[in-house]
Parts: structure tokens; C-alpha cells; sequence
């Protein structure tokens, strides 16, 4: 049986990693990642984009719930700001792809100061019903102000280029988000292990103790927040550039639940919980789709004639079964399998 190791200095505490196994899967999983565009047609690829975006913004919502423990239902709000500050700049000033969803994602950031500054005394229900409030005022806002946003109208996103590239395959856009997403993941994870990351933790355990071993709690929520919605407005973006149409119908309430029971599913506060989340969450009602054909035409109509419905019914029936089996997710269960192949054959 595997021995633990211990720590003797402080760099080796904050090593993003010192498992060889970890940075080889890890490395193996990103490779395997890349090559999808040459194994699989471009309607399988279509959900490996939706899912390497939407594990951006779910990374940023987790380190704001998850990690900070702040919880938020405005991040459809966040998205919103982010798809159209990508697409303004790439319309109406001709920027390129990746100016613009900087640019979106800054707009974000910049925005949930307006949620942030408000909501620093407030916390659980009545913070999450705060942040529905933004989601409301940005929607009327993109409504409202059409010589900008093209009001109800919406906006036509170009063709995302890459120095004047233009990515117009599938395949190219998924890579050009992937890398993105990489890159979103290996920020989260070093920003956990720097102090930053230690006073949000220190936060979503127990505020008033956390105040007073010196963190500054104002501070860190806002920035917390920032961080936050810079990575749900990068994913909005990313998202602008892949429907190529977007209006206020795009960022309803749903989105913000979604993201929610996302980082429920997978586990909360964890960044590998994340992104299996999202995995399964995106491709579960496709799977039950394909179930659907498997069983008769009979189930096949149900679905095609009410898909919406049953989505949101097994959405909450996910959310329902691990909470009540599994409160850790599917990050929870990786973890007791790893434990269980690591203790073979002493389990106990």
C-alpha cells in the first residue's frame, strides 16, 4: 500500500503538482482533446466546442460558489456582457478574435463591480437573488440601447479570424478554444495554490475567522467576482463567435441554473469536478436522445416534440440523485475509485 508523502518545504506545498501519473494523464488528455477534429464529423465536434467553452465560464462560477462560496445566478449577465463586447468590437471596429474576447471578457470583469460593490454584506439568498437582479438590468439594457446592441434585433458575428486567419472550419474554432480552455484551467489552478486562492478558501469556510487573521474581505469578494466574471465573459464570447447569432434570448435565467448544477454535479470547489460537470451535463441529453432511438419511435417523438422539457427534467433529476447520494459529485466518486484502486487490496 502507497505510503503518503510529506511536505518538508513551503515550494513543495505549493507545487501545482508532484504527481508523475498526474502530468502524464493530464498531458495525454489535452493531446487526445486536440485530435478530435481529425476522429469525429463536425456534429460531434459541435459538442466538444460547447463543452470547452461552457467549462470555461463553469470554472469561473466555480471559483466564485465552489471555492469563495459566493453564490451567483448572474452570470448569465456576465455572458451577455462578454458575447457583445466581443461582438461590437468585432463589428462595428473590425477587431480580431482574440482582442475582441479580451475585450469581452474585461467588460465582465468590469460590470461585476456593479454586483460586487453592493452585495459585500450580503451573502446566500439574498447575494444570489442580487445577482439575478444584474441579469435582469443587463438584459433590458442590451434591450434599450439599439443603436449599440442592435437591440432586439441582435448581433451577426463575423467569422472568427486569428491574425487575420480566418477560422472557418469547426475544427479550427474547437483548437482555438481549446487553448483557451487549457489556458483557463492552468490560471484557476495556479491562482488555488497562491494566496489569493488561500483566502478564498479561508472565505467560504468562515468569513468573520478569515477577517480576522488579516484577510480583507471586501477585497477578495470583489476580486473573487472579477475574476469570475472575466472567464464567464471570455466564454461568452467564445460563444458569440461559435452560434454567430446572438440576442437577449441567448442569456436567460436557465443559463445562470445550469452552471449551478453543473459545478454541483461535478463537485464543488474543485476544477477537475468542473470540467467532468460539464462533460457530462452537455453530452447527458444527447445520451438519453440516443437511448430515446434505441428504445422505439415512439420515445424518439417524445423527445423530438419535447426536448426542453425533458432536459430540465433530467437536469434536476441529476442534481436530486448526487446530492442525495453523492454531495461530493463526480469528483467525489473519481476520488473513492482512486482510493479503492490505490488501497487494493486492503480497501479499509
Amino acid at each position: 500500500m502507497r505510503a503518503g508523502i510529506f511536505k518538508e518545504t513551503y515550494p513543495e506545498l505549493v507545487r501545482l503538482t508532484d504527481s508523475m501519473p498526474v502530468k502524464v494523464w493530464s498531458i495525454l488528455l489535452v493531446l487526445g482533446a486536440s485530435l478530435l477534429p481529425a476522429l469525429v464529423g463536425s456534429y460531434a465536434l459541435s459538442f466538444g466546442t460547447t463543452i470547452v467553452i461552457t467549462s470555461i465560464g463553469v470554472v469561473g462560477l466555480n471559483l466564485l460558489t465552489g471555492t469563495c462560496g459566493l453564490i451567483s445566478l448572474g452570470h448569465a449577465g456576465f455572458m451577455a456582457v462578454g458575447a457583445y463586447g466581443a461582438g461590437i468590437m468585432a463589428l462595428d471596429y473590425g477587431w480580431s478574435a482574440i482582442p475582441a474576447i479580451l475585450v469581452g471578457g474585461f467588460a465582465a470583469s468590469l460590470s461585476s463591480l456593479l454586483v460586487g460593490v453592493p452585495s459585500l454584506r450580503l451573502k446566500g439568498l439574498y447575494l444570489a437573488i442580487t445577482t439575478l437582479a444584474f441579469t435582469v438590468i443587463v438584459t433590458h439594457l442590451i434591450l434599450n440601447m439599439p443603436q449599440l446592441t442592435r437591440g432586439s434585433a441582435g448581433l451577426f458575428m463575423p467569422v472568427a479570424d486569428l491574425m487575420g486567419i480566418e477560422m472557418k472550419s469547426t475544427g479550427a474554432f474547437y483548437l482555438f478554444a481549446l487553448a483557451l480552455a487549457v489556458l483557463a484551467v492552468l490560471g484557476v489552478l495556479n491562482l488555488m495554490r497562491s494566496r489569493v486562492g488561500r483566502a478564498f478558501l479561508a472565505i467560504r469556510e468562515q468569513d468573520i475567522a478569515a477577517e480576522m487573521m488579516g484577510i480583507h474581505l471586501a477585497r477578495f469578494k470583489l476580486l473573487a467576482f472579477a475574476i469570475s466574471a472575466f472567464y464567464t465573459g471570455i466564454a461568452g464570447a467564445l460563444f458569440a463567435y461559435q452560434v454567430r447569432y446572438i440576442n437577449v434570448d441567448s442569456f436567460g435565467l436557465l443559463l445562470s441554473i445550469e452552471a449551478l448544477g453543473i459545478i454541483i454535479v461535478g463537485g464543488l470547489g474543485s476544477v477537475a469536478g468542473a470540467v467532468i460537470g460539464t462533460v457530462f451535463m452537455t453530452l447527458l441529453p444527447e445520451g438519453i436522445r440516443i437511448l430515446f432511438d434505441l428504445l422505439g419511435a415512439g420515445l424518439q417523438e417524445i423527445f423530438s416534440t419535447r426536448a426542453l422539457e425533458l432536459r430540465g427534467l433530467i437536469y434536476g433529476a441529476v442534481i436530486i440523485l448526487v446530492l442525495r447520494f453523492q454531495p461530493e459529485g463526480l469528483i467525489g466518486i473519481w476520488r473513492e475509485v482512486r482510493r479503492i484502486w490505490t488501497n487494493w487490496p486492503f480497501r479499509y
